[in-house]
């Protein structure tokens, strides 16, 4: 968790304004009759509003069904929708009062406590929200549309980190967080244009099925982490036997690995801590398999050399990483 220097609380946050401007050109690429209808709700309307237009299919399995209750006949314009309002409220008082309570929400919306209560959780579901200490903060799932627009965030691991793990290894680096069952990456550096568009167009990646999720994995708690492998056991039975099989090796070495592309690629991730020894990130390697593994004991003691430095950056709690 980390405080974002330089960001004044009243006043909208560029990420935010990347994000729109990223949702935008993805509603004109797409061409079709709803996304142009909704392009100027994305100039014109609130900041966020485009974060939950784009994510109204994932914002429902959690919140309660988002319906469109205008016919396509109808050509008046963008009309405002109760729950597309409340969750876009409830989003834009966590951007300008970081560390906002329950109670205040509540209060800036004038509804139900109980709706807003499943709103919240709903929107922590998906990485939207995080809480700590009863108080609410942006989640990662933003960070990871800024990461797809081309852009990041300076926190406890800043661009110049990254930067510095990728001189020493001459890798592909990136910075993942978990937003739900999901490794979300936040950050990058020297990245070539094949593997960075596959972190740009692939937001959300199954824990399982990186490096970078399984050294969160083995991070959590024993209860959380067996709650989460009895969860994926029905439809990914053959990932979770492979990461009971590497379990003990992760947690020795602190290392955990990846091959990727058919074994063409390599990755390797190691957790970063806060200085309070909580897992907040993973750190993690990428680049050919047969030219990393000629040097993989050193690449491994460099990685750790650097996010062991990182969990020593002193910062206040506001956001994720």
């Amino acid at each position: 968790m980390s405080q974002f220097d330089g960001v004044a609380e009243h006043s909208p946050l560029p990420e935010v304004e990347q994000a729109r401007q990223f949702l935008a050109a993805q509603a004109a690429l797409l061409g079709t009759a709803d996304f142009a209808e909704a392009a100027p709700a994305l100039e014109a309307a609130t900041p966020l509003y485009g974060f939950v237009i784009m994510n109204a299919w994932s914002v429902s399995a959690t919140l309660g069904t988002v319906t469109d209750t205008s016919s396509a006949s109808d050509d008046s314009g963008p009309k405002n929708h109760r729950t597309v309002d409340r969750v876009t409220q409830i989003l834009e008082e966590v951007v300008y009062h970081p560390g906002i309570g329950f109670a205040e929400i509540a209060r800036a919306l004038g509804a139900p406590k109980s709706s807003v209560h499943g709103f919240i959780r709903g929107l922590q579901a998906k990485g939207w929200l995080y809480e700590d200490n009863h108080r609410f903060y942006l989640g990662p799932a933003v960070y990871g549309l800024t990461l797809a627009s081309g852009h990041i965030r300076a926190g406890q691991v800043t661009q110049a980190d990254l930067d510095a793990l990728h001189e020493a290894t001459g890798l592909t680096v990136f910075l993942g967080v978990e937003a739900g069952d999901h490794l979300i990456y936040i950050g990058e550096s020297g990245t070539d244009a094949l593997t960075g568009f596959a972190a740009r167009s692939n937001i959300r990646r199954t824990l399982l099925s990186t490096a970078g999720g399984k050294a969160l994995l083995v991070a959590r708690s024993d209860a959380d982490r067996e709650a989460y492998l009895r969860r994926q056991q029905s439809e990914n039975a053959e990932l979770v036997s492979e990461f009971l099989a590497e379990f003990a090796d992760i947690g020795k070495s602190r290392v955990a690995k990846n091959l990727r592309h058919h074994g063409a690629q390599l990755a390797l991730a190691a957790i970063v801590r806060n200085q309070a020894g909580d897992s907040v990130a993973a750190a993690i390697l990428i680049g050919q398999a047969a030219e990393m593994k000629r040097r993989e004991a050193k690449l491994r003691r460099t990685l750790l050399k650097h996010v062991d430095s990182w969990s020593l950056h002193a910062v206040s709690a506001r956001e994720p990483i």
